[in-house]
């Protein structure tokens, strides 16, 4: 074929596909394309759908846990609550012992008895007093409410108790509110 040479049905045939060859472009008529397109954007489907129902999986699975949380939270003092009942059935016993009877050693060994229950009680659940008389005064357990003069061997040393402080399971829950010698 000729530059100018006419362009007739026959020549038309031959050019129909004739850029299927240049590097970089693909035969219109390929339809291996398609379907590795078809493939991705199924396959894109897929994950987009996966994706979703992880995430709405995941937002459930955060509600329930908070839930939970604040139910652990609201029930958290129900067993110390529940083993005090019996001390304050104790109190309760001691109180109406004491509008009876005049006898005051015997009040006395009672209500002792239900202090020392009340003690035995909080230790089991993990309650432990601070000892702090005649310690140094440490800040990080100890808040000091006033300073008095004292013998040079108890100068910064407790040497009261306005307040005990306390641990709970080894970790301060409250300090404990003393008097330091200076």
């Amino acid at each position: 074929m000729s530059k100018k040479e006419p362009i007739t049905a026959e020549n038309e045939e031959m050019n129909i596909n004739a850029d299927a060859d240049v590097p970089g472009h693909t035969h219109l008529s390929n339809l291996g394309a398609q379907d590795a397109m078809e493939n991705i954007q199924a396959e894109l489907e897929e994950q987009k759908d996966k994706y979703l129902r992880l995430f709405a999986e995941f937002d459930n699975f955060k509600r329930r846990n908070a839930k939970e949380r604040l139910e652990m939270i609201q029930t958290a003092g129900k067993d110390v609550i529940v083993s005090l009942l019996e001390v304050l059935d104790d109190c309760d016993r001691a109180e109406k012992q004491l509008q009876e009877n005049n006898d005051t050693d015997t009040n006395k060994e009672g209500i002792q008895l239900v202090f020392n229950k009340l003690r035995n009680t909080l230790q089991a659940k993990g309650l432990k007093a601070m000892e702090s008389i005649n310690e140094d005064f440490d800040v990080e357990k100890h808040e000091a409410i006033t300073e008095v003069p004292v013998a040079e061997a108890q100068q910064g040393k407790v040497v009261d108790e306005i307040e005990k402080g306390y641990y709970l399971n080894g970790k301060i829950i409250r300090f404990a509110k003393v008097v330091v010698g200076k």
